[in-house]
């Protein structure tokens, strides 16, 4: 028999498959585990406890968060719920915005914002603009395309019918009658555009497929019949927008209901004019996305280059600068972008993240220099069984974390520093189902669904349970009020520093020990579970078939409360709270230092890990690295 020492120095793979267990040789293998729950990783490797999400508000029927920032000084969470945007600033709720959408609508939904404007579209709803004028007043609004001197709408147009289908009108001016050769209208074109004869036809009413009434807007040079013609390319009868974005001065729409795989830019500097002209520099452009599959647009991202992610491939749209005559769209990979709902692609650190069209995987589209290409890299190769049809998507600077909510309410985080060559995955959950997350300044706000009820939370370093209510006085109390949003549940009870006995919530109080600070929240339980220990040996590394574990040394930083089960039941070290059976000169500190734990018994089953530590009290943990001392078998 040998003894050997493995010693772990990060978990800079994050957690990975049971479908790597046979792939000793990797270097992820290595630096990996098995399990991370409710753990953030750090850029150095070392892993911790998350911390708790601090209740904001109820938000009933709350479906989606948008961050709005206007300025460094003036940020903004829009909380779009049924037929409703809740404006929230600094936490409080400022403004209620009646929208058309409901919740069935809302995942299909995409926007952008450009200062105090937020443009949202849907394709089967007219595009909207929100505007703030304070903090207090928003209002909302269609779209106002511009107008020209002749009275012609510069809207984007479209063709939906057989180019050799005639129009023709019955007057230049005033009211007429629109005639044509194969079945167009529809009973919903009225409000829409004929553009013909250099003129502009407002429909006001349909008389049958191939007739309609309408308002001559901008006079007809003839009355036909004309084969070039074009219609309003949003409309009832024909859709509306599906994704939007600015890129260089250019409002961008990317495909309709009815035209998905098509692309409007605006006049340079002028984002409601698609006059499409002459041709001029500053013209507006307009072309479709054609090849040998669908290329239903989803998503875009104003970068480098206008990438364009469609339901079959991914594009790149280049021009330096964007004229009529320097467009260029190429393909660059062919992963494609889902339909079950719209999850906009998010800039991480000059890279695009996006969702593949199944929402197997989560892959990084990168501008390769070498090639002067973008590659497609999957995020999520080892770890893909983190990934359950992801619905949104946001990104946290300051943390480096992407935050990735799945259908079925876990959440996942990837730790992502691209230079350092750290990709770690971990999995977020709680009680209940993540909804949506979103990232305003240093702030993660999520979604949250417990029994029915939806919640608005934000991630709070001080906090250590989840829609976890906070409370603090001059004077010491015993009765607390305010946690009515628990009522019903089991909580965790901080009172003053020390963990109180869980109470089950009943109405609106809560009763502890006389206090002048209290955190009530829900538990969560932090887990950590290895990768089986392998060895060296002359063709690699090598799984053990039968190990004895000796001890296990955990390096701690910072930590409260270790519990860690190494096979021989549940060991526990928790620093000494503030209480009447203790006096201290100051507050117990948060520890650094070594913790061995001593093991017994031999493990036979190689798959088995030989240690994991799992805990649900509310008090910070931060492992660094970890030692194993082994007795193996010869």
């Amino acid at each position: 028999m040998s003894v050997i020492i493995n010693h772990k120095t990060n978990f800079t793979s994050g957690a990975i498959s049971t479908d790597v267990l046979g792939r000793t040789d990797l270097k992820a293998y290595d630096n990996g585990a098995l399990q991370l729950q409710n753990i953030f990783i750090d850029s150095i490797g070392g892993v911790f406890r998350r911390p708790g999400f601090r209740f904001v508000s109820a938000v009933s029927g709350a479906q989606k968060l948008i961050p709005f920032t206007f300025n460094t000084e003036q940020t903004y969470l829009l909380v779009m719920g049924h037929e409703n945007i809740k404006v929230y600033k600094d936490e409080v709720l400022k403004a209620t915005i009646t929208t058309p959408w409901t919740s069935a609508d809302i995942p299909f939904i995409s926007w952008t914002q450009s200062a105090d404007v937020l443009l949202i579209v849907h394709p089967n709803y007219p595009p909207k603009q929100i505007t703030r004028s304070s903090d207090t007043v928003w209002t909302i609004a269609n779209w106002k395309f511009d107008t020209a001197a002749t009275g012609r709408l510069l809207e984007p147009v479209g063709r939906f019918v057989d180019d050799s289908v005639q129009m023709s009108s019955s007057a230049l001016t005033g009211t007429t009658t629109l005639t044509a050769s194969a079945a167009v209208f529809k009973a919903a074109h009225v409000g829409s555009h004929i553009y013909m004869a250099a003129g502009d036809v407002k429909i006001t009413a349909v008389t049958d497929s191939t007739h309609a009434t309408g308002t001559v807007c901008a006079t007809l040079n003839n009355v036909g019949p004309v084969t070039d013609w074009s219609e309003s390319a949003f409309s009832a009868a024909r859709g509306y927008p599906q994704t939007v974005t600015f890129y260089q001065g250019r409002l961008v729409i990317g495909g309709s209901r009815d035209l998905p795989n098509k692309l409007w830019f605006s006049k340079s500097f002028y984002i409601m004019n698609f006059d499409l002209g002459t041709g001029l520099d500053d013209n507006a452009i307009a072309f479709s996305i054609l090849s040998d599959q669908v290329n239903a647009i989803r998503g875009m991202v104003s970068g480098r280059h206008l990438q364009i992610f469609t339901s079959g491939s991914e594009w790149m749209v280049s021009g330096d600068p964007l004229t009529p005559q320097s467009i260029q769209l190429k393909r660059q990979t062919r992963i494609g972008s889902p339909l079950y709902a719209t999850v906009q692609p998010i800039d991480v650190s000059g890279a695009t993240i996006f969702v593949s069209a199944l929402g197997t995987d989560i892959r990084e589209f990168l501008f390769q220099d070498l090639e002067q290409a973008y590659q497609a890299k999957d995020l999520s190769l080892l770890s893909h069984h983190l990934i359950k049809q992801p619905v949104d998507l946001s990104y946290d600077d300051m943390r480096r974390l992407v935050y990735i909510v799945m259908a079925d309410g876990t959440m996942a985080t990837l730790t992502n520093y691209r230079t350092e060559e750290v990709l770690a995955w971990s999995q977020q959950v709680t009680q209940g189902a993540f909804k949506a997350v979103a990232v305003l300044g240093k702030d993660v706000y999520v979604l949250v669904e417990r029994d029915g009820t939806r919640t608005l939370e934000v991630l709070d370093e001080e906090t250590h349970t989840d829609c976890a209510i906070l409370g603090a006085d001059s004077q010491e109390h015993t009765t607390w009020s305010g946690v009515q949003i628990l009522n019903g549940k089991k909580a965790k009870i901080i009172a003053d520093d020390v963990i109180q006995q869980d109470q089950e919530i009943s109405g609106n109080t809560v009763t502890v020990p006389a206090c002048k600070r209290i955190e009530v929240g829900l538990g969560f339980t932090h887990i950590i579970v290895p990768l089986p220990p392998v060895t060296l040996s002359s063709v690699g590394t090598l799984p053990l078939s039968a190990v004895r574990l000796i001890k296990v040394s955990f390096r701690v930083v910072d930590t409260y409360a270790l519990q860690a089960d190494v096979g021989n039941g549940l060991f526990e070290y928790i620093v000494p709270e503030i209480s009447d059976q203790f006096v201290f000169d100051a507050p117990p500190q948060a520890q650094t230092k070594d913790i061995c734990i001593r093991a017994l018994g031999w493990c036979r089953n190689g798959i088995t890990p030989l240690w994991q530590v799992r805990s649900d009290v509310p008090r910070p943990c931060k492992i660094v690295s970890i030692s194993c001392e082994m007795k193996v078998s010869e």
